[in-house]
């Protein structure tokens, strides 16, 4: 079990500027929006989480959302009827695929833009502490999008706003605008801001320039850009040839990069993620210097006849929970405070 001191659960976590109910929260993408327009294809969420209490995490990250609707490399549509399963999932096997120790993915930010998500899925949320994933391709879209949900959401009604600039899936080095965006988005944001780091390029340059900016929080790491062929063919897996890779195999990496930021002197409080599953693995990231830790890929998706054994997964999702809820303070390091 996890070490932590037995002191009674308050409802909530500070970590700086950021207000968690607990230290456990959800990855980008994996719940959508964080509710299901259909209970019987829950499109955009994983069947895991509709036997979880999602309002019981820290919170809940939503699916990276951009100015207008975008595709990406798959469909904004969520309306499938059982007919049209098999065509959905050979869509998704262009998309999403197994690969040794996790997965691989090139949704590429399909996401319904940012108006919708405020419109029809941010009221039906209102009992989850929520962090609302941002995406853009300049400093003035990620303005855009911060003045929308300072517009729509009154400050304190969420945790944060995340923004990603760090996708590995979406055919721009992102990397290029990062000055541009925390020079004229941070500012603006009537909520904390959280930066999402990438292991593919200077992260603690990126931390630094974050924290200069006013930035609240770092979520460590995005997926780490990759590429599967088929052997028999040389075709890429994937639709758009290159993906993220998400999972057990990146908790090495996600473990060295907290680890590198503490060991430079980055102090503001860290969310990890990459490959965390269990109680072990939440320690892991604690005592590499982690504030909190995000449960991803490596917990919600699963092969699809391994989602008849949701339940049971939840189950396990349930008991990770509770442990981290009991979690006080990370050995080793103090938590970051307000």
């Amino acid at each position: 079990m996890l070490r932590a001191k037995q002191v009674p659960d308050h409802g909530e976590v500070r970590l700086g500027d950021i207000v968690l109910r607990n230290r456990l929260v959800t990855s980008s993408s994996l719940l959508g929006y964080g509710v299901a327009n259909s209970p019987l294809l829950p499109y955009g969420m994983s069947p895991v989480s509709l036997f979880v209490p999602l309002e019981r995490f820290g919170a809940v990250t939503t699916r990276t959302l951009t100015v207008e609707p975008r595709e990406g490399h798959f469909s904004t549509r969520d309306d499938y009827s059982l007919g049209e399963l098999p065509g959905l999932l050979r869509r998704y096997g262009r998309v999403l695929r197994r690969t040794d120790g996790g997965w691989l993915n090139a949704f590429g930010w399909c996401n319904v833009g940012i108006e919708a998500y405020l419109r029809d899925y941010h009221p039906r949320t209102r009992g989850q502490r929520t962090i609302i994933s941002l995406g853009g391709f300049s400093g003035e879209e990620l303005v855009t999008l911060v003045d929308r949900v300072n517009a729509a959401v009154p400050a304190g009604d969420i945790a944060a706003v995340e923004l990603n600039v760090s996708c590995p899936n979406v055919n721009v080095d992102l990397s290029t605008i990062l000055d541009e965006v925390l020079a004229e988005a941070v500012p603006r944001s009537s909520h904390p801001v959280i930066l999402k780091l990438s292991p593919d390029h200077d992260y603690v340059r990126s931390a630094r320039a974050a924290a200069a900016a006013g930035v609240s929080a770092l979520t460590a790491i995005n997926t780490v850009k990759a590429l599967r062929l088929d052997p028999r063919t040389g075709e890429p897996f994937l639709a758009n040839r290159y993906g993220g890779l998400s999972g057990r195999a990146i908790k090495p990496i996600g473990l060295r990069v907290v680890s590198e930021l503490r060991e430079a002197g980055v102090t503001l409080p860290i969310i990890a993620t990459g490959g965390v599953r269990t109680v072990d693995d939440c320690r892991e990231y604690f005592w590499a210097g982690a504030d909190a830790v995000s449960l991803g890929s490596a917990v919600w998706l699963a092969s699809y006849p391994g989602y008849a054994l949701a339940p049971l997964r939840a189950l396990h999702v349930r008991r990770v929970l509770d442990a981290v809820r009991r979690w006080d303070t990370p050995p080793g390091r103090p938590v970051a405070a307000a």
